[in-house]
């Protein structure tokens, strides 16, 4: 039926198809490109929670650019065993890195606040207050 794919454009091309399977070649696993986020709306400010399990706090950078948010995490560990002469029998490591960036516009990001326990890192993303003049009612003359 016309080629409609729900959520999505179709596009013929063969870049798009060569992109699309290094995407899957790369991330068999699920979107592994990024971390996920969730983001909610608590009236006065926003209430952010992204999943980034294994990293240690230290592994986690956070960075105001002008208007931009950027949350970093590095992951950069080594495991592995040797017998009796030093020699690895098996050595095993895992490096990577992963960044989203947000954007700040209308949020005070001098009164963000950020935690990270078990996994998941939290951060307060209070709103700017809107100037509020005050208001005045004007007399009309005639």
């Amino acid at each position: 039926m016309f080629g409609m794919i729900p959520f999505g454009r179709e596009e013929n091309s063969l870049f798009r198809y060569l992109d699309n399977m290094e995407k899957n070649l790369f991330t068999g696993f699920g979107d592994v490109s990024h971390f996920r986020c969730d983001i909610q709306d608590k009236g006065d400010s926003y209430f952010m929670e992204a999943e980034l399990p294994g990293f240690q706090k230290e592994d986690i950078a956070i960075d105001v650019n002008g208007d931009t948010l950027v949350i970093t995490a590095r992951h950069n560990s080594e495991s592995g065993e040797k017998d009796e002469q030093g020699n690895y029998v098996r050595r095993e490591r895992k490096f990577g890195s992963y960044n989203r960036s947000f954007d700040l516009t209308g949020i005070d990001a001098e009164k963000i606040k950020a935690s990270y326990n078990n996994g998941i890192l939290e951060l307060t993303l209070p709103k700017k207050e809107e100037p509020t003049g005050a208001t005045r009612s004007i007399q009309i003359e005639g």
